[in-house]
């Protein structure tokens, strides 16, 4: 594979390892219940068993980065050639217009989904289940065990809608930084600290357009784990062999929790979004 493949690899496994902490953080906050104040994030930091548990589910993620970078910019390149037949390099779509961007950073995300659909359920899983022992591979043999492999899948519509629409937003908003910010003076240190400060910008925006489906995908893809008897579950459905579907989980955190409910952890999420595009576009730029 050429250098520039693992080179992008490398950044992204780093930008995953680095915010995995925060991530964590983030998915135990949108599955727990009650308030979000101070009391509730001392209490999910205080479900971290271990420092292994800082990189939980890291591993299906990493794993997966490869093949969902691949299908989302060949898609999204295809997208945006195909919507407009004068683009020579859908890298630099300079003068393009910014609907065409983001209906081709949907396509992106919709065939990523293939990928980002099984690995965020295994994540998700691994990074809730606070029981000893538990590891990215031992939840993709469990769901793989009783489930098969569709099981890999469940939830695999909101999480498609997510990818849709948070890439949309991603490439939309990343480029619509850089033409704002834009300078023909820019030396090269100005230019990548330009990249850097859209990147992230683009993370953050992209979470912020998606938070309350995540949250829901969140619930719903954490059903039916098994609590540790000496533990309080982390969601309200675990204890209930019902499985919900995305709208009854949007409507019971609404009834029980309000709209706070859908945007619970938004602020640690924006924060590892800014710092993960950062490392990752540094990489890409060293």
């Amino acid at each position: 594979m050429s250098s520039d493949f693992w080179a992008g690899y490398l950044s992204g496994a780093i930008g995953i390892i680095i915010g995995n902490p925060l991530d964590v953080v983030k998915v135990r906050l949108q599955a727990s219940l009650g308030g979000a104040g101070p009391a509730t994030s001392t209490r999910t930091l205080n479900q971290f068993e271990n420092a292994s548990s800082l990189v939980r589910g890291a591993a299906a993620p990493i794993l997966g980065y490869g093949a969902l970078n691949a299908l989302l910019f060949v898609a999204y390149n295809r997208s945006l050639m195909f919507m407009d037949s004068s683009i020579r390099d859908p890298t630099n779509p300079t003068g393009v217009s910014l609907s065409k961007i983001w209906i081709a950073g949907a396509a992106g995300g919709v065939a990523s989904w293939t990928v980002s659909s099984p690995t965020e359920l295994i994540k998700c899983r691994a990074q809730l289940d606070t029981r000893p022992g538990i590891s990215s591979w031992t939840v993709a043999k469990d769901i793989l065990r009783t489930r098969g492999l569709t099981g890999l899948y469940f939830g695999g519509v909101i999480t498609c809608a997510r990818d849709a629409i948070g890439y949309g937003f991603y490439f939309w908003s990343y480029e619509y930084c850089k033409r704002l910010i834009a300078s023909d003076n820019d030396d090269a240190h100005q230019t990548a600290l330009k990249v850097l400060l859209c990147g992230g910008i683009a993370g953050v925006a992209t979470w912020a357009s998606v938070y309350p489906l995540d949250m829901v995908k969140t619930r719903l893809q954490a059903q039916a784990i098994a609590a540790a008897p000496d533990r309080q579950p982390l969601i309200h459905s675990q204890g209930n062999t019902r499985l919900l579907n995305s709208y009854q989980i949007a409507k019971e955190a609404y009834n029980s929790e309000g709209l706070k409910a859908f945007y619970r952890g938004l602020g640690v999420c924006s924060l590892r979004a800014f710092i993960v595009n950062a490392v990752q576009t540094k990489m890409k730029w060293a």
